[in-house]
């Protein structure tokens, strides 16, 4: 009887946790790597989900995993929450999103932080994309206005403007970026001196072999790299008094000079109100991957200062 009785409590106990995993909608949110910048995304994200009455711990349940740099870890990220079939899978940066296309076809997948579909090369021969590929990505457009920044603002030593630029030959946008950008540079009079870095651990000395070649500034391609080794970059920079410009709104935060560039907390936002469709409906029929809304022309005062630049007022300093 007290057997029966035991036995009867366990599988009510099992039961109720299995009623709690199975009732609770699941966020699986995996990021490429740490980084102060790409971690705005995330804030984004969880606080459009907030504000759309989806609220971790009370009726979703936030799920956050970091491959901290590491592909292999990565994918045993995204295999774990496959296996666990969550509801939606929330991706930073473009290796995370890469890597959650290859995993499931089922799952819908709201990218953050990660350029267009077609730049990763995710389309098929017909140009159509992945079906569960949703969030919010971004084209190469606005490195036009972001790059015309810096003849505004710098002239050359001698010559042409010599600008430096480090770039990862296995991300497909930092490859299509450098494109776009040596085309730039031919149309203002500059030359790009660019190097490939494969790891954070190479920006030092690849960096330094820049620096060596009589620059007149830096640009901080939009790179998965670039983020994660932001802060050598930026320190050999000051040593040589070079100032870097970027894309990225973010990186003028850590001491880069100015740039035109998306905004990461709102990037994450634009991506998590769509989720909250979502999670609203549990359809996905009038959901497309969008364009990031939020671009922002923003310079860092203190940059500013060592280099004795003044910025129009279109330009907002960073804080």
């Amino acid at each position: 009887m007290r057997f029966s009785i035991i036995l009867l409590l366990s599988f009510t106990l099992a039961a109720c946790n299995q009623s709690h995993k199975t009732t609770l909608p699941q966020i699986g949110f995996v990021d490429a790597f740490e980084d102060a910048t790409i971690a705005q995304a995330k804030t984004g994200f969880v606080t459009a989900l907030a504000k759309n009455s989806f609220i971790d711990g009370k009726n979703i349940n936030i799920v956050y995993k970091n491959a901290q740099g590491s592909i292999p870890t990565l994918g045993q990220i995204l295999d774990y929450f496959v296996s666990e079939n969550v509801t939606l899978l929330a991706t930073s940066t473009t290796l995370a999103t890469l890597t959650a296309v290859q995993k499931t076809k089922t799952i819908p997948i709201f990218m953050m932080v990660a350029p267009t579909p077609k730049l990763m090369k995710i389309e098929d021969e017909k140009g159509k994309i992945p079906l569960n590929l949703f969030g919010v990505d971004e084209d190469l457009n606005y490195i036009d206005t972001s790059f015309s920044i810096i003849p505004s603002l710098i002239k050359p030593k001698s010559g042409k403007l010599r600008i430096g630029m480090v770039y990862n030959q296995a991300e497909s946008q930092s490859v299509e970026a450098l494109a776009r950008i040596n085309a730039l540079a031919a149309k203002y009079n500059a030359v790009i001196v660019a190097a490939p870095v494969n790891t954070s651990a190479d920006a030092q000395l690849v960096t330094q072999f820049l620096l060596s070649q009589n620059l007149d500034c830096f640009f901080a391609n939009p790179d998965n790299t670039v983020f994660a080794s932001f802060e050598t970059i930026l320190k050999n920079c000051n040593q040589k008094n070079i100032p870097i410009f970027t894309s990225e709104a973010g990186l003028v935060k850590r001491g880069a000079l100015a740039a035109f560039g998306a905004d990461m907390y709102q990037w994450g936002y634009q991506a998590g109100v769509q989720a909250a469709m979502f999670l609203k409906s549990g359809q996905t029929q009038n959901l497309k991957p969008e364009m990031v809304k939020v671009r922002k022309r923003v310079y860092n005062p203190t940059a500013a200062k060592k280099y004795g630049l003044t910025f129009p007022k279109n330009f907002e300093p960073v804080k």
